[in-house]
Parts: structure tokens; sequence; C-alpha cells
């Protein structure tokens, strides 16, 4: 499964109306690896590169503001450019984080990759801290990418809801197994499974990825937290080196994913 793409996810505005897909972004990577995996486990990626999916309107349309924040607990103070305010967002997110994961950015992907345009890059989301990061370390930059999917959004785009049951460590078929992979059964019937992604390819493309610490968070009322936390990128619209490594680790993504202030309120 292109959990990439999942991730990466945009709203769709309306029907004819010219968008950007956020897939689109790892458009061509997902070419490649289709080429070099099984022909199962191809067909399998084939249906979910197949169109963007429309996510949950119920959290607000959102333009991330460029709002840069050292992460040093409650008393972080943003740091704004002139051209957008504060979100607010980078410096709620930084307040749960500890200082040394660096300074953190609320970005589009799409704008910095595939030259969007604000309202092209436009997402709905669902959960308060949903959305893209920048984490900027040592003179590298890594991303985390946030997302909240519903019941009824997942219903939509897999034909069911998440289930805390389902063990995404087992390997399907001749569908390529997950690195590293844990899972973890929360006290509240959750699930939390979280794996390594090499994204370990070759190809033309104009970006490329590196390493990445994946986490799904399966809730018991069907709906699904995905994340990625990833080293960075190189090539088009890179903001500068890969980290060393995912700027969250997977102890700081079960405490975050876990956290009361990911959900939405009420």
């Amino acid at each position: 499964m292109n959990d990439v793409r999942e991730l990466l996810g945009r709203a769709v505005e309306g029907a004819g109306k010219p968008a950007f897909s956020a897939g689109a972004v790892y458009a061509k990577a997902a070419r490649i690896r289709r080429r070099r995996r099984a022909a199962a486990s191809a067909a399998v990626l084939a249906v979910v590169a197949a169109g963007a999916f429309t996510l949950p309107r119920t959290g607000g349309e959102e333009s991330p503001a460029h709002t840069s924040v050292a992460s040093s607990g409650p008393s972080a103070s943003p740091t704004t450019s002139a051209s957008a305010p504060a979100s607010g967002k980078a410096e709620r997110l930084a307040a749960l984080l500890p200082a040394d994961v660096g300074e953190i950015e609320e970005v589009s992907l799409l704008a910095l990759i595939k030259n969007a345009t604000p309202e092209q890059a436009r997402t709905t989301y669902l959960g308060p801290l949903d959305g893209q990061y920048a984490f900027r370390e040592d003179g590298g930059v890594g991303y985390l990418v946030l997302t909240l999917m519903d019941r009824e959004a997942l219903e939509r785009k897999m034909g069911r809801p998440a289930d805390p049951a389902e063990d995404l460590c087992a390997r399907i078929g001749q569908e390529p197994a997950r690195d590293d992979c844990v899972r973890e059964v929360l006290p509240d019937g959750r699930t939390l499974t979280t794996w390594h992604d090499s994204m370990d390819y070759s190809g033309d493309d104009s970006v490329g990825w590196g390493p990445e610490l994946v986490g799904r968070l399966t809730q018991s009322d069907g709906s699904q937290f995905l994340v990625r936390s990833s080293t960075g990128f190189e090539g088009s619209g890179t903001q500068g080196p890969l980290l060393t490594e995912p700027p969250l680790s997977r102890q700081q993504l079960k405490k975050l994913l876990t956290g009361p202030e990911v959900l939405p309120k009420g």
C-alpha cells in the first residue's frame, strides 16, 4: 500500500475544477516502485494510485503560514515571516516535543515540490495539528506529515473503516514486508503500528526521498492517524540536506499520536 500517497492526498475542491493532486509529489517514485515489486504488489499500488481522495471537511481549510518555532516546550516563541501571520500550529506542535528536535515550520510539500499556488495547495484537515511540517536541525531538513482520517473518509477510500484488530505487520501475499515493524495494542484498545521505509529506489525523478519512520494509530471508532517522520528529500524544491535520522523517533511518535492534543475537540 502506498502510504505516502495516503498522507499527502489533498481535498478535491469540486468536480471539474483544476487542482494539483498531492499524490503527484510521489507519482514517478510510485511507478518505479511498482516496476520493481512483484506483480501482485504492483496491482495493489496501481489501485491506490488511481486518483486523489477527498479529506473530511470538518476541520477547516488551511493554507499553511510559514512559521518557524524552536522546540523548547511551552515557552517556545514563534518567528514568523513578514508575508504570512503565524498559524499557531507549529508553535502548538513544538510545545509537545523535546527541544532537540530542532526548529519546526509548517509547510506545503505541494508548494515546495510542485510549485503549487496557495489556492492549489489549500487542504482540509480534520485534526487540530494535522499538516506538513519541516524540521531543521544541524543544517539538515526533515519532514513530519500528520493526517487524521475519520471512518467515513476511510470507507470512501478503502471500502472499509480502520480495524484495530488488523495486523499491519503481517505480510499479505507477495506484498513486501514492512521493515522493523512493531505493533502495539494500547490499554484503551487502539493499535499503534510503526515501521521503517527506506524509500530506496532509483530513477530520473526530480525528487529523491530519504528514509522514513511511518506510523498508523488505528482507533476503535474506525478512524486512523497516519504519520510519516521523514529524513527529507533532495532535488526540486529541497530546503536543505537530509537529516541523519527521522525528525521524530518511534517513542516520540507514540507520545504525539496518543496525546489528546492531536484529537478534534468535541
